[in-house]
């Protein structure tokens, strides 16, 4: 009971963000919709998607979450393997190395110093390069391979003549999909929801990606509203609530793609996490 208690607790918020989105938004604003949808009204996702920074927006946040995901994932997995090997004898000093990272940043003046230095504002490589190692997941699939790729498969394979490259190539990355698809998933989430880069290292708008966008829609929408309320008379309270029915579909619009791709890493993702977990 409790189990299910906190199921609907977790999903609920986001069950109302999507009925409050196609619904009458005077009923949500005086408290009518809280289970099913009333008075479908698709007018937030009319203004949402007749707006052409959408798609661009879109375009670019698709471009830097595959490109950015493919280039983490090429970086991290050899790395981590690397790092997993017992005779490789660096490997503690590098690890400490890359976990003072975790802890330690320069901060956002030198860092956009250092930016502009190497070529790398207002350019969307700006979006995968600096972010090409995450240090958490490095560390789990670091965990995986030493923990969950036997030893004996090495010294099997290394009697018959293959490579540490050909090891890793031909049998440790096939029995890693399930901590790939989870490292994977965490990248991917990431790059889609990087505000933060686009909004301090990117000046061009047409290289924006969708969560910038978005919020220059959204507050376009409240700075009418805004001015409609200061106007004066009903109008200021309508324009608010069909604000605010804006904001709902600027959530789902930001999130549908996620969603829709979580459930087909859904069992790689369980699986993964466990195999890449450091066991005692």
């Amino acid at each position: 009971m409790l189990c299910v208690g906190i199921l609907v607790a977790v999903i609920y918020p986001v069950y109302f963000v999507v009925i409050a989105s196609i619904s009458d938004p005077t009923l949500v604003a005086t408290g009518k919709v809280w289970l099913f949808p009333q008075g479908v009204n698709l007018f937030g996702y009319e203004q949402i998607l007749a707006d052409e920074r959408i798609w661009n927006g879109y375009l670019n946040t698709l471009l830097y979450s595959g490109v950015g995901t493919a280039l983490n994932l090429c970086v991290t997995m050899p790395a981590a393997f690397a790092l997993s090997r017992r005779e490789f004898r660096p490997r503690k000093a590098i690890m400490v190395f890359f976990a003072l990272t975790m802890f330690f940043q320069g901060g956002l003046i030198p860092t956009y110093m250092l930016y502009r230095d190497v070529g790398l504002l207002d350019n969307w490589l700006v979006f995968v390069l600096p972010t090409a190692v995450n240090v958490y997941n490095l560390i789990i699939a670091r965990a995986f391979f030493e923990n969950s790729v036997p030893e004996e498969l090495y010294e099997a394979a290394a009697i018959d003549g293959i490579s540490y490259f050909g090891y890793f190539l031909k049998i440790a990355i096939p029995l890693s999909k399930a901590i790939i698809s989870v490292i994977g998933l965490y990248y991917l989430v990431q790059h889609w929801n990087d505000f933060f880069t686009g909004l301090v290292f990117i000046r061009d708008y047409g290289k924006q990606p969708l969560q910038v966008v978005l919020r220059d829609i959204l507050l376009s929408n409240q700075a009418f509203a805004g001015g409609a309320g200061a106007a004066g008379g009903s109008g200021g309270s309508y324009a608010q609530q069909y604000a605010d029915q804006i904001k709902y579909g600027v959530i789902i619009v930001s999130t549908l793609p996620v969603l829709v791709l979580y459930p087909f890493l859904q069992r790689y993702f369980e699986k993964g996490v466990m195999l890449g977990a450091v066991k005692g």
